[in-house]
């Protein structure tokens, strides 16, 4: 035999092994639930007595002066009853601190009220009465910084809570003060609650009320900050008509501010209308209503508070449910892994994104397998699930034990009790997805 064809034999032969070391899979796809964690329909957390549509989460307004009693004073007990409730029920809290509530009581602290802070007296449209306390005060902004940082410094990071949304300024802590814009914050201050939150939340995302850019009259420029967004007039004030009128509306705040991609690192959420909750899903919605799917692709939203479906004084039929369900799972993150393939010691998962926004929070990841000698080990990749993005699949790359006959994956949720993150596909055993 010459050397040149021994050569090409032992090249034969290493082509050959390598093809026959290397296993390929396809995973079939199945809908994830429409309660995954992190994303869907989120009911007000005192207003359901029953689970009529799933969730994974719930919402509470929280009043300042529940919980800062003084310079350096702060009873968390508020919060820490709320995040424990919905804990008890499995659910991850979004939660939103107010100053003033259209006829509910002042939740301005009472030492700050003591100490002299002016305050305006007045009545919505409706009647309701509001307290509305001197934004540019002093003392006033330093209890909020102080409050923001000592609230940043114990709940950063908490695994009950899912998001917190500003609040703190205007009606309902939702940034304005609608129609009495003369009692309104100015931009500094807007500035330094951004600011102080970015600082105080480095694991928690917060979100803001609304985009704005340089050139907003009313809003400080929060472009480059890595906070969120809540669109709290979604599918009534949401997408772009063209009209000057109701630029106002959340997409075209955003395109205003040039900040189209921003859901890409940092989440959007928000309410469905109040106006639209006795017939959003339903065949008979009400003129305002502007078309949900649109809403929900070109926002890239991945929660939205809601009372509609989960309140017991709106009808709820199983038409209505379905419809929702349909609509919901649209919403946020869905993952999907499409292929698996194995060479060797190497293990390739290839990973794709079906929803309209990334899962934003790189919760840890657990891969087991299982041994030709039943002996199993538990591997934890520092593969990062807010890199996955609708439309461009990744790969995920580990090295395993060559021994290894038996693969799966899970994603559990840090919260004790929390429901895990399940990917939409069918090879699922209990919380584990088979590979």
């Amino acid at each position: 035999m010459t050397l040149k064809l021994s050569r090409k034999i032992a090249i034969m032969a290493v082509s050959l092994l390598v093809v026959f070391n290397t296993q390929a899979a396809s995973l079939e796809y199945q809908a994830a639930p429409v309660d995954n964690p992190l994303k869907g329909l989120v009911p007000y957390a005192n207003e359901w007595k029953k689970e009529r549509f799933p969730h994974s989460m719930e919402f509470r307004y929280i009043g300042m002066a529940q919980i800062m009693k003084g310079w350096g004073n702060f009873d968390w007990q508020a919060i820490e009853q709320s995040l424990n409730d919905s804990k008890k029920r499995g659910k991850q809290a979004i939660f939103r601190v107010h100053l003033e509530y259209p006829g509910k009581p002042t939740a301005i602290p009472q030492f700050l009220l003591d100490e002299g802070l002016i305050v305006t007296h007045w009545k919505t449209a409706n009647q309701q009465s509001v307290i509305t306390p001197n934004y540019a005060d002093l003392r006033l902004r330093k209890a909020i910084r102080d409050f923001i940082f000592a609230m940043g410094e114990k709940y950063d990071g908490d695994p009950r809570i899912a998001f917190i949304t500003a609040g703190i300024l205007g009606l309902w802590g939702e940034w304005h003060t609608y129609p009495r814009t003369d009692l309104w914050a100015g931009k500094s201050v807007q500035q330094e609650i951004i600011t102080s939150y970015e600082s105080a939340f480095r694991d928690t995302f917060v979100l803001l009320r609304y985009p704005a850019g340089e050139n907003n009259p009313q809003y400080a420029d929060n472009r480059t900050n890595q906070l969120g967004y809540h669109d709290d007039s979604f599918a009534w004030g949401t997408l772009d008509t063209g009209n000057p009128s109701e630029g106002w509306f959340f997409i075209p705040l955003l395109k205003q501010a040039q900040m189209t991609n921003k859901w890409k690192t940092v989440p959007i959420g928000g309410e469905i209308r109040p106006e639209l909750w006795p017939t959003i899903f339903t065949k008979q919605p009400i003129k305002q209503q502007q078309n949900f799917a649109q809403c929900v692709s070109e926002t890239h939203v991945s929660w939205l508070m809601d009372s509609g479906l989960f309140a017991e004084r709106f009808t709820l039929g199983e038409e209505r449910k379905k419809r929702a369900m349909i609509e919901v799972r649209k919403m946020g993150y869905e993952l999907h892994v499409s292929t698996v393939t194995r060479k060797g010691d190497q293990l390739i998962l290839k990973i794709e994104n079906r929803g309209v926004a990334p899962f934003y929070y790189n919760w840890p990841i657990e891969l087991r397998t299982m041994l030709t000698n039943g002996q199993t080990q538990t591997i934890y990749p520092d593969w990062e699930l807010s890199q996955i993005l609708p439309g461009k699949p990744v790969e995920w790359h580990i090295k395993i034990d060559s021994r290894a006959t038996q693969i799966s994956l899970r994603i559990p949720n840090p919260m004790e009790g929390g429901s895990a993150l399940r990917f939409a596909n069918k090879e699922y055993e209990g919380e584990w997805l088979k590979l």
